[in-house]
């Protein structure tokens, strides 16, 4: 039973990513999960991403780049102000301006960095690094 669509979105890429693989075969597809996707590869994580069209929803081909030594969502999504970023930073990422955390805001997804530097709080989505 699939209760968290991005969870296994992310999961699927951690373990394709350990095994070397190259490209990673996604079955699930929504707005979130190809908005994570893109800032992903905006950050240089992973590579282009393609939507196949398959009647339904859509499938997402990956490709990877080996670059992620940890990704994953963050349950509960907190609820985050604009100053206590640094206090998150140091529970998810191993080291400071190491990794990035996700952040949906007012103004779209976006990094903790961006979310920073536009003085915006949001709700934290995923991590990776």
């Amino acid at each position: 039973m699939k209760n968290d669509p991005l969870a296994n979105v992310l999961s699927k890429i951690l373990t394709y990513e350990r095994l070397a693989k190259r490209e990673c075969i996604i079955r699930e597809n929504s707005k979130l999960i190809r908005n994570v996707l893109d800032l992903l590869n905006k950050e240089g994580y992973i590579g282009k991403y393609e939507v196949i069209d398959d009647g339904r929803s859509g499938i997402l081909k990956v490709y990877l780049l080996g670059r992620i030594n940890k990704c994953g969502v963050i349950k509960p999504r907190f609820n985050v102000k604009k100053t206590e970023f640094d206090k998150f930073e140091k529970t998810y990422l191993p080291a400071k301006d190491f990794g990035i955390i996700i952040v949906s805001t007012s103004q779209g997804l976006m990094t903790h960095q961006q979310a920073k530097k536009k003085s915006l709080g949001g709700r934290l989505i995923a991590y990776c690094y």
